[in-house]
């Protein structure tokens, strides 16, 4: 086992014990191999962290070298949020797509493939799934991450999801408690509330996590979210009554309980990283994740003297460190010694074949039904209408069907529109305008396809007015045109054919490509 550095008291490695770090580089940089051997019991992987399997796989290798047991944590929920595939695009897709098709079966293949590929690398925490009904259509931050807007669906897939995903060897982080659907407000800029009554918390809002607890989910992580109806002073993440009395009392879980970023506005912004961490604790979280944003030994430290501090202050009981502490090991036990069986891939295609499930076609009125559309034989101009990333997927990763119509139709041709894109073309008459300034996107979209079918690809049309009317402009002009949904299929369909993907990651853009392509 691990042997700790000596001089390091018991309470300053309790105080590092409890965070999950991140880092910059594609190799462990030596202030976290030092924090390792002084009592650093997990590290939390980003994007900027991997470049290849191969090379995610030596990182790991490298940290377990200095502690063993380490627990090597990931966001990797599949679909619009990778880490492991964030240059690509995923090869599996997301919770909403999985919801669409609704096998539960094929969620926890899909789900074990995924960890198989994580524990191959030598990753055995993944901050997944979200079990979070997404019942607010206007949500910005959760949408296609969420299984859906019921209830039960999202219920029996977030079990499934655990059990793959735990049957390949990682510890699920069930997410985001105590529910993060029903938010107007991305946490990550600022605290957004939840005003709904108790019982509707009860029975909308808690159900999939109590199915993921029942499943045996190693860890939950809570929510930077203000729920007035179970506390209303603190989020949630800060919060006794939900963390203690809800979570662990009347819910019955005994699991770790992660923080979500604590760099994050909803808590950086009105509490501070440091306060924010010894609430945070206090309340009953046992893990303190930071990284995304602050990733360096300076901030390690901050939040490590700021517990040890607040412990010698009698402001955080020196017991409830310990208890955190010693929950953090405990898992970390679990996933070294749950392993990974040397398995053959269930299927490479598993991914695939999941997004091809979950695709949903629609034809114009009047133009006949999905099934004698025609398909494309000449290269098409796709417009892509993009929206701003919100921080969770991140503008590293491409989204769109242009690159896999190119395989399949060379010569296509794309562009990207904004809102933006408008608002420069029009001046100030398009400023805070957006039917103006989607007008002019999908102007200029026309303009640059010229006498080429268009496939206009669009993300959550639903929440963007100048999306919508973008493609009022293009639709108009050219009614031929094929429109691909690949965020929450909300509004009406329409164009030539209309294909809902139910996601952006590669392989819904794979499955809407063959349909175009006539494969």
């Amino acid at each position: 086992m691990t042997t700790l550095a000596s001089g390091t008291d018991t309470l300053t490695r309790d105080a590092l014990t409890v965070l999950q770090p991140g880092f910059t580089g594609t190799t462990a940089p030596d202030w976290l191999l030092r924090r390792l051997g002084e009592g650093l019991a997990s590290v939390g992987l980003f994007g900027r962290n991997i470049t290849s399997p191969g090379q995610l796989s030596a990182l790991t290798a490298q940290l377990r070298a200095e502690r063993d047991d380490v627990l090597v944590a990931i966001d990797e929920e599949g679909g619009d949020v990778t880490r492991l595939e964030v240059r690509t695009g995923s090869s599996f897709p997301g919770n909403h797509a999985l919801g669409a098709v609704d096998d539960v079966e094929l969620t926890r293949e899909v789900a074990h493939e995924l960890g198989r590929r994580l524990a191959a690398c030598g990753v055995n925490l993944n901050w997944a799934p979200s079990a979070d009904v997404n019942s607010n259509p206007r949500n910005p931050v959760i949408g296609v991450r969420s299984f859906g807007a019921d209830t039960e669906l999202a219920a029996r897939h977030t079990a499934a999801y655990v059990t793959g995903l735990q049957s390949a060897g990682v510890a699920a982080c069930t997410k985001h408690f105590p529910g993060h659907g029903d938010t107007a407000v991305d946490s990550h800029h600022a605290l957004p509330r939840i005003d709904v009554p108790a019982d509707v918390l009860t029975d909308r809002d808690l159900t999939p996590f109590r199915a993921a607890i029942a499943a045996g989910s190693r860890a939950v992580m809570s929510a930077h979210i203000l729920v007035p109806a179970l506390d209303p002073d603190r989020p949630a993440t800060l919060s006794r009554r939900i963390l203690t009395g809800l979570l662990r009392g009347e819910l019955g879980y005994d699991g770790l309980i992660v923080t979500d970023g604590m760099e994050m506005r909803a808590i950086a912004g009105t509490y501070g990283i440091e306060r924010g961490s010894v609430l945070a604790v206090a309340a009953g979280a046992d893990a303190i994740c930071v990284g995304g944003g602050l990733a360096d030994d300076a901030t390690v430290r901050r939040l490590r003297d700021a517990l040890v501090a607040a412990v010698r202050a009698g402001e955080l009981p020196e017991e409830r460190l310990a208890e955190a502490a010693d929950r953090v090991r405990a898992l970390a036990g679990w996933a070294s010694t749950a392993g990974r069986a040397p398995e053959e891939p269930r299927g490479s295609e598993i991914g695939l074949h999941a997004a091809r499930r979950a695709l949903r076609v629609t034809a114009a009125p009047g133009l006949g039904s999905p099934e004698t559309f025609t398909p494309l034989t000449e290269p098409p101009y796709v417009a892509a209408l993009t929206p701003v990333a919100n921080i969770a997927v991140g503008d590293e990763t491409p989204w769109g069907i242009a690159a896999e119509l190119v395989h399949l139709l060379p010569g296509t041709v794309t562009g990207s529109f904004s809102a933006e894109d408008g608002k420069e073309e029009n001046g100030e008459a398009a400023d805070g305008n957006e039917s103006a300034a989607g007008d002019s996107a999908g102007r200029a979209a026309l303009q640059a396809a010229g006498a080429r079918r268009i496939v206009a690809v669009v993300r959550d049309e639903h929440r963007h007015p100048w999306m919508a009317s973008a493609l009022d402009t293009l639709l108009a002009a050219r009614p031929d045109t094929i429109v691909v949904e690949m965020g929450v299929p909300q509004a009406v369909p329409r164009g030539a054919l209309h294909i809902a993907t139910h996601g952006a990651a590669r392989v819904c853009g794979r499955a809407a490509a063959e349909v175009i392509a006539g494969l």
